[in-house]
């Protein structure tokens, strides 16, 4: 009996390229499995077996013609180096028909998880469909996943026969038992694992109509093995850094000033004077203002990406040591015995250390709490930029701790330039600057654990036990990486997160930037004519939004590179890191208290790039939600876009809930995550938790 159910349900499950007269009494989904746009996708079909890597796959998609599509050509050969699919995957189904796409829905597509292949762990868990697409002209479905999956996992998809066609019938199948229209080894092999798997998880009286099976990549392995590596580190902080070491770079905040002679392109620098006034939001507060250096251990390679390495027996090789600049902010104060509790400040894209921590340094150190900051990956200038001090009648220069070159080798330096991989692995994006951002933060972690003697007393002046973090904007986004992997960091503030920058770039104010990358892509991906800038439409549902019935030439074609984007990014995806604080930690970290403050309205990072990381994360209970567009309404001279709001302390309107939100962060910190304020009491402008999760753009016109 066992036997005979099973023989039924693999027959009535995959469907093989067949000629269309087999077919012409029903619409089915194709499955020309040597093509992954003429079968269900993604698949285990475009993967070959790999002992080396967590799932046992790596990824093996066939190349287009390279000549004609370069584009396409150089980024599938960066995704043939992982070992499986998006963990966030757009899932693909091609008909030979038309269907209804209103019976398109949770209960009749869904996703099943087959167990973690490292551990067996999330099997049988089920996840449905979101953000769902029908383009009529290619007769292809795609969607996304409703949740996030987990790593290194094998799910099934399933699609029942509650999907109609365009006349109601329900979808055809045949007996793949009795087809022998492919009989290739690598089909053959899929076919017989998919058919096992559909065995062992799905019941009996599920009445399936096709079905696809795939393995999602590894997320953590790289920066997991990294923590592992540095955390046995014990390297030493370098104050003796002013006027070519014969200076220590420590001094009074009474009295200085610093220009910032920051390098710009090749041969050029702009000077300007750093905000001493944002060191007096609590006068008095910031004592002593450091710099020095630390060396960090960096595995970004000259194109600015960090090389693959096999995810269960290979271990990332750091390439060089990289000396990097730290900025030291002390509070005024007797000095605690064990030091002063530490906040790391990470600041956003596009700014360096010399902007946002000096806003929040102040209010943080009225309550004890030293900041402390370093420059992202491609940030802060050129490496040949210097601080120029002024201060008790002398002269002190040092480095600037720009990260940035000229990579496009147009001359200039651009405020980001080199955080982005080069070509041909633009796919990668930011990614492994993202990831190299974090390695330079747990080294410093590192630094602050052996003991950071900042006045040369030979005594720790902070409290290596009582290490926290708190970024903005691009901050908040490796700062949730961060905090998903760094276990010796006692609570976290992300402000302002969002992901994956796909989605953030695609939604946001960034949105030119990715309308740049499709135009130069060869072909060009530009669907839209310009006007007054370089337009496109990819025609995307929001979460939870109705199908949307595709008439957009080119749409799909950006869908599917907006994906291979994502897939490529995730392991630089803070969403992919949220459950590792707290609600799904790493081997051996624990769960950690965190804050994820963020603006209604955000038009930087959207609204629902921030609820994507608190879904992922199971962090709705402690999302801190800054109402904007109740602050607006009642003062004009409150910004549109709240993106800074946490940083806006020079805007007279803004700057109350500036400094609210800030001190919102500080009494989280001094109490170790205990103590949770409503910045504006039983106000209506910060919901402490947040009443909803956003999924819609809710910008302020």
């Amino acid at each position: 009996m066992l036997k005979n159910t099973g023989r039924r349900m693999a027959s009535a499950v995959i469907l093989l390229a067949l000629p269309l007269t087999v077919l012409a009494d029903g619409v089915a989904i194709r499955y020309d499995l040597s093509d992954p746009a003429g079968s269900p996708f993604p698949s285990d079909r475009f993967t070959v077996a790999d002992a080396s890597q967590n799932t046992g796959r790596r990824v093996e998609l066939p190349l287009p013609n390279c000549a004609t599509r370069p584009s396409d050509c150089a980024d599938i050969k960066v995704l043939n180096t992982l070992d499986g699919f998006s963990t966030q995957p757009r899932i693909t189904l091609p008909f030979n028909g038309d269907i209804d796409p209103r019976t398109v829905n949770s209960n009749t597509i869904f996703l099943m998880n087959l167990g973690d292949t490292v551990n067996g762990m999330g099997a049988g868990q089920k996840v449905g469909i979101n953000q769902v697409v029908w383009d009529p002209a290619s007769k292809t479905l795609a969607f996304e996943s409703d949740e996030l999956l987990n790593q290194h996992s094998r799910y099934v998809l399933i699609v029942t026969d509650g999907v109609r066609d365009a006349s109601g019938k329900k979808l055809k199948s045949i007996d793949m038992d009795n087809d022998d229209s492919d009989q290739r080894r690598e089909t053959s092999e899929y076919r017989r694992e998919l058919r096992d798997a559909l065995r062992s998880r799905i019941p009996a009286n599920l009445k399936v109509a096709a079905a696809t099976l795939f393995s999602t990549q590894s997320i953590s392995a790289d920066l997991y093995k990294i923590m592992q590596s540095v955390r046995s580190a014990k390297p030493g902080a370098n104050f003796m850094i002013g006027n070519g070491g014969a200076a220590r770079a420590v001094f009074p905040v009474a009295g200085t000033s610093i220009a910032f002679k920051r390098q710009t392109s090749v041969a050029g620098f702009t000077t300007s004077q750093l905000p001493m006034a944002a060191l007096q939001a609590v006068p008095g507060a910031v004592e002593k203002i450091a710099y020095g250096t630390f060396d960090s251990p960096s595995y970004l390679n000259d194109a600015k990406y960090i090389p693959a390495t096999p995810t269960r027996t290979g271990h990332p090789v750091p390439l060089r040591n990289e000396k990097l600049v730290f900025q030291l902010f002390l509070p005024s104060g007797p000095k605690p015995a064990g030091g002063y509790p530490v906040a790391i400040f990470g600041h956003g894209f596009t700014d360096s250390m010399y902007g946002a921590p000096w806003t929040v340094a102040s209010t943080f150190a009225s309550r004890g709490i030293a900041t402390l900051a370093i420059q992202v990956v491609g940030h802060g200038g050129g490496d040949q930029g210097m601080l120029t001090v002024t201060s008790g009648g002398g002269t002190v220069t040092l480095p600037a701790g720009g990260r940035g070159y000229d990579q496009n080798g147009d001359g200039a330096i651009d405020s980001t330039e080199g955080v982005n991989a080069a070509a041909p692995y633009t796919v990668l994006g930011s990614r492994d600057g993202l990831r190299q951002t974090v390695v330079d933060l747990m080294q410093l972690v590192s630094v602050v654990k052996a003991g950071m003697d900042v006045d040369g007393d030979g005594r720790a002046d902070l409290d290596g036990e009582r290490i926290y973090y708190s970024g903005q904007s691009f901050g908040g986004i490796y700062g949730t990486i961060l905090l998903g992997v760094e276990p010796r960091i006692k609570a976290g503030v992300p402000n302002v997160p969002g992901g994956s920058i796909t989605e953030v770039a695609r939604l946001g104010a960034f949105r030119p930037l990715t309308g740049l990358a499709l135009a130069t892509r060869l072909p060009s991906l530009i669907n839209l004519p310009p006007a007054g800038g370089i337009n496109f439409n990819e025609n995307i549902p929001l979460r939870n939004q109705a199908t949307v019935i595709n008439n957009v030439p080119g749409a799909m074609a950006i869908q599917q590179l907006l994906d291979r984007n994502e897939w490529a990014q995730q392991a630089g995806n803070p969403v992919s890191y949220a459950p590792f604080i707290r609600s799904n930690p790493l081997h051996g970290n624990s769960a950690k208290p965190v804050l994820i403050q963020f603006a209604r309205g955000d038009q930087t990072v959207p609204n629902p790039t921030t609820t994507a990381i608190l879904r992922a994360g199971k962090l709705a209970d402690v999302a801190v939600q800054y109402r904007n567009d109740l602050a607006y309404a009642a003062n004009p001279g409150i910004p549109k876009n709240p993106h800074t709001f946490l940083t806006n302390i020079f805007t007279p309107a803004a700057a109350p809930f500036a400094i609210g939100a800030q001190q919102q962060i500080a009494e989280f910190f001094i109490s170790n995550g205990a103590n949770v304020i409503d910045p504006d009491g039983n106000g209506p402008i910060f919901e402490v938790p947040s009443k909803d999760l956003p999924e819609t753009l809710n910008f302020i016109p």
